[in-house]
C-alpha cells in the first residue's frame, strides 16, 4: 500500500494526527549508520539522537548515530552522496544545506538529484537576539543606535545569515560588523557573555527568552516566533528575502527504493504524530513543533528554498 504524504501538516495544539497508511515490510538487514550533521552535544544533534533512539526502540532496528559536522552541512551530504542506496545509510541536515549552501559553493559537485528526501522533522526559530539589559525592545533601536554612531557586532551563523546581515544594513543606511562564530550556542554565549552585541539564533535562545534574559529583536522566519510573536519580522526591516529559517530534515542517498523511503516516511510520520513521543515533545519545546513534509512535497518544499536562495545570493553581490 502507498503511503499518502503529507503535504505540510504542523502538529501542535489541536492534537492533529498525521493520517499515513501503514509502511512497507522493509526492515534493514543491518545496522543502520545515522549522520547527524551538526557538532555533538547542539539542541540539532539531540534531536537526531533521540529520532535514532526510537526508531530503534520502536522497531527493533539497529541505528548508530554518527556525527559528520562541517562546512555548514556540506560534510555530511558530501558523506551521504557516497552511500548505496541500500536503506543502511540516512542523515539528518536542514533544508539550508540543499538550497542555499549548495547554490553558494564554489564546487557544485553535489546537487538535489544526488538525494532521495524523506521527512522533515521540525522548522527553526530564527531570529536575532540580545541581552534584555541592553534596553533595545525591536531591530529598530538597534537601527537607531547604529545611525547614532554606535559599533554593532552581530553573530552570523554562516554565509546565509552573514549575506542577510549585508542586506539589512544596506536596506536601513546602517552598517553592521559581522563575527562568524561557530553555531547557535556560541552565538547566545557571546552574546550573554558581551562579547557580541547581537546575534542570530536558531531556537537556542527560547530558554533566555522565557526567563526574560534574552530578548528576540526580530523574527527572520516567514511568521512570528513561538515565544516572541510581538518581534517584527525582518521582511519589515527592507530585507529582500522571506524567511532565513531552516527545517531539519532525514535525508538518504539518490535512488533508495520506493518501498525503503516509504517505510522511514512512514515511521517518521508516527514519531511525530505521537504526542507521547520524545521527539515530539523536543520539536515543540525548543523547536517549531512538529512538521511533517515528505517526498514529493519535500522536493517541491527544496526547489522554492532554491529559488529563494538564488534571490538572496543575487541581492547580496550587488
Amino acid at each position: 500500500m502507498t503511503l499518502k504524504w503529507i503535504k505540510a501538516l504542523t502538529l501542535v495544539a489541536a492534537g492533529m494526527a498525521a493520517t499515513a497508511a501503514p509502511a512497507q515490510d522493509w526492515t534493514p538487514p543491518g545496522p543502520v549508520t545515522f549522520m547527524i550533521g551538526f557538532r555533538a552535544g547542539g539542541g540539532a544533534d539531540t534531536l537526531g539522537r533521540i529520532l535514532a533512539q526510537e526508531l530503534s526502540e520502536r522497531h527493533g532496528w539497529d541505528i548508530i548515530p554518527q556525527n559528520v559536522e562541517g562546512r555548514g552541512g556540506m560534510a555530511v551530504a558530501t558523506k551521504l552522496a557516497e552511500q548505496p542506496a541500500d536503506g543502511l545509510a540516512i542523515g539528518i541536515s536542514t533544508t539550508n544545506t540543499f538550497s542555499y549552501d549548495m547554490e553558494a559553493a564554489r564546487d557544485r559537485s553535489l546537487s538535489r538529484d544526488d538525494f532521495t528526501f524523506l521527512s522533515t522533522l521540525t522548522g527553526s526559530q530564527m531570529g536575532i537576539v540580545a541581552r534584555t539589559d541592553r534596553n533595545w525592545q525591536t531591530l529598530a533601536d538597534v537601527i537607531e543606535a547604529a545611525k547614532a554612531g554606535q559599533r554593532i557586532t552581530i553573530g552570523v551563523l554562516n554565509q546565509q545569515t552573514a549575506d542577510a546581515t549585508y542586506l539589512l544594513g544596506q536596506g536601513n543606511d546602517v552598517e553592521f560588523t559581522p563575527v562568524m562564530v561557530k553555531g547557535g550556542r556560541d552565538a547566545l554565549n557571546a552574546v550573554v557573555a558581551g562579547d557580541l552585541d547581537m546575534a542570530w539564533a536558531a531556537g537556542i535562545q527560547a530558554a533566555g527568552v522565557k526567563s526574560g534574559d534574552i530578548v528576540n529583536l526580530a523574527s527572520a522566519e516567514d511568521r512570528p516566533l513561538k515565544t516572541s510573536p510581538e518581534a517584527p519580522l525582518l521582511s519589515d526591516f527592507n530585507v529582500p528575502y522571506t524567511s532565513l529559517g531552516a527545517s531539519f530534515i532525514v535525508v538518504g542517498p539518490s535512488g533508495l527504493p520506493d518501498e525503503i523511503a516509504e517505510t522511514y516516511a512512514s515511521h517518521i510520520a508516527e514519531i511525530l504524530s505521537d504526542p507521547e513521543s520524545p521527539v515530539h515533545a523536543m520539536t515543540d519545546r525548543i523547536f517549531s513543533g512538529p512538521e511533517i513534509v515528505q517526498l514529493g512535497a519535500l522536493d517541491d518544499m527544496l526547489r522554492k528554498r532554491t529559488e529563494e536562495a538564488q534571490t538572496l545570493l543575487r541581492a547580496s553581490s550587488e
